[in-house]
């Protein structure tokens, strides 16, 4: 934001994966600084994803283990996005693969339900044949179109 190029208002957090996972948490921390947010493919609940997803691995290495272990609570309380639904107040815009075993949709189920009973402003996608990537060009045409559609509603105004 200290850029001249940069507009101060309107800014968004744009994120797939990891960066849907941040976009998540940014959504119940970032204090009004963003006015819209679309996570891809994020982990919404580090709880329920550890027994959801098909690989463990990342999970235990990027958690420490599983939440019930005492030495791994606190990192859980501190990053799971879901311990900030609470805050959450700014439009959000959420898609997901339905063949995505490795964050399974039903995370992006659980943020949407989060921004539904909030009553903000948000959208579901949800590709019932893709995976955790949008690798087929029809569903990727949709999504883009969506995608921009999104922003310009909340963020072009600003």
């Amino acid at each position: 934001l200290k850029e001249p190029y940069v507009k101060k208002n309107g800014v968004s957090a744009v994120g797939a994966s990891a960066g849907g996972y941040a976009v998540f948490w940014l959504e119940g921390n970032h204090n009004g600084r963003f006015s819209a947010f679309i996570s891809h493919c994020g982990v919404f609940n580090m709880e329920s994803m550890y027994g959801a997803t098909e690989e463990l691995w990342f999970p235990n290495w990027e958690n420490g283990g599983p939440y019930w272990d005492e030495k791994n609570k606190a990192f859980y309380l501190k990053n799971s996005p879901h311990k900030f639904a609470d805050k959450w107040d700014t439009p959000i815009m959420i898609s997901t693969g339905e063949n995505d075993f490795r964050v399974p949709y039903t995370q992006s189920l659980e943020a949407f339900t989060v921004a539904q009973v909030k009553r903000l402003p948000s959208k579901l996608i949800v590709l019932p044949n893709e995976t955790h990537f949008i690798s087929k060009p029809q569903e990727f045409i949709l999504w883009s179109r969506e995608f921009f559609e999104f922003l310009d509603k909340y963020t072009k105004n600003n």
